[in-house]
């Protein structure tokens, strides 16, 4: 269904929902007695998990359907949405799983649209097609990829543009320019105007996917998840090696573009966060509360090193981290999305 057609049939409907609902409750308000507070649901809740790698967890092994197509989605068995549905099970709050189809490489497109995987190895479904009527809950994070923060990593380091890259989707946004000149060429220029464009690109689609999930599932909860901060404010941190590493956090990135990467991830967070704002959808803030397990936080890292090994391998190597969250990060992820799932449900 075309974006605009989306919009124009879907809001209307919400809206005369949302006010029927309104008035519906204000009746049961005066008919009936006050319910319980923070009572968690009685029945297992229909959910799906729709994301990119952030939510998919590539980097962690091992992974789902290693020997058919979907492997190539890196999905880890052990994501953050896997340890957020025990979380809760522990307090007794049952996640009916009907689907995490969280794959590597989505863009927000792949919402709507079935996602070329890497190397000709096929597709995989539009992640919508997951949702059900009664799908209750929709939880994940999608939009780095539409912002290119790939392309943007690949524009500021040499060695992404060569064969260490080779994994990483993606081009350099220009080429032609150096990549030790990245920060001049994000903040003037063609390269800022890439970087306005790509983020009221990135508005515009979160905003349109959070609404067309009401179309798909009425009575669905959405959780947008952002993404943990990768740059700390003290970028002299990134000037040294995490312990047992030979490589800097971000490899041969000069020192001069790491506040223009945090700048970059700090906007896209903004934008998530006002595109889940406008759409009634709930939002998980992690860039403000991972700022001390940043790739450059050593021991206390939850992003794994640019060119770090992470612990997929890839015939005989290991693929790089490629700055994914390591299993530290892992574990705040999924602390954070349950906590906000037990909030949005107990609601």
């Amino acid at each position: 269904m075309p974006a605009a057609m989306r919009q124009t049939t879907i809001i209307p409907r919400v809206r005369r929902l949302a006010a029927a609902a309104a008035a519906l409750g204000s009746c049961l308000a005066l008919a009936a007695p006050a319910s319980t507070a923070d009572a968690a649901p009685t029945d297992p809740v229909p959910t799906v998990f729709f994301g990119d790698s952030y939510t998919a967890n590539y980097g962690i092994a091992p992974v789902n359907n290693p020997d058919q197509p979907k492997g190539w989605c890196f999905q880890a068995t052990e994501n953050y949405p896997a340890v957020a549905v025990r979380r809760l099970a522990d307090k007794n709050i049952t996640l009916n799983v009907q689907a995490d189809v969280s794959c590597g490489g989505a863009l927000i497109e792949n919402f709507w649209r079935a996602q070329q995987l890497p190397f000709g190895a096929g597709t995989v479904p539009a992640q919508r097609e997951a949702f059900k009527e009664d799908t209750r809950l929709a939880v994940g994070s999608l939009g780095g990829n539409t912002l290119g923060f790939t392309s943007i990593l690949k524009q500021c380091s040499a060695k992404l543009r060569g064969g260490e890259g080779a994994v990483l989707p993606g081009q350099a946004v220009d080429e032609d320019s150096p990549a030790g000149e990245c920060a001049a060429f994000f903040t003037t220029g063609d390269g800022k105007a890439w970087l306005d464009y790509k983020a009221e690109q990135v508005e515009y689609e979160l905003t349109d996917m959070l609404d067309g999930m009401s179309s798909l599932s009425w009575d669905a909860d959405r959780v947008l998840v952002g993404y943990p901060r990768l740059v700390p404010q003290d970028t002299a941190k990134c000037s040294t090696p995490a312990p047992g590493q030979s490589e800097l956090p971000f490899a041969d990135i000069p020192q001069d573009a790491l506040p223009v990467l945090d700048q970059a991830q700090k906007r896209l967070d903004d934008v998530m966060k006002k595109a889940a704002a406008d759409t009634g959808a709930d939002f998980v803030d992690l860039y403000d509360h991972t700022a001390g397990n940043t790739a450059c936080d050593g021991v206390n890292r939850g992003i794994g090193g640019l060119l770090e090994d992470s612990k997929v391998e890839f015939g005989p190597q290991a693929l790089p981290w490629y700055a994914h969250p390591n299993e530290k990060g892992r574990d705040i992820q999924a602390q954070r999305t349950a906590a906000k799932i037990e909030e949005v449900l107990n609601r």
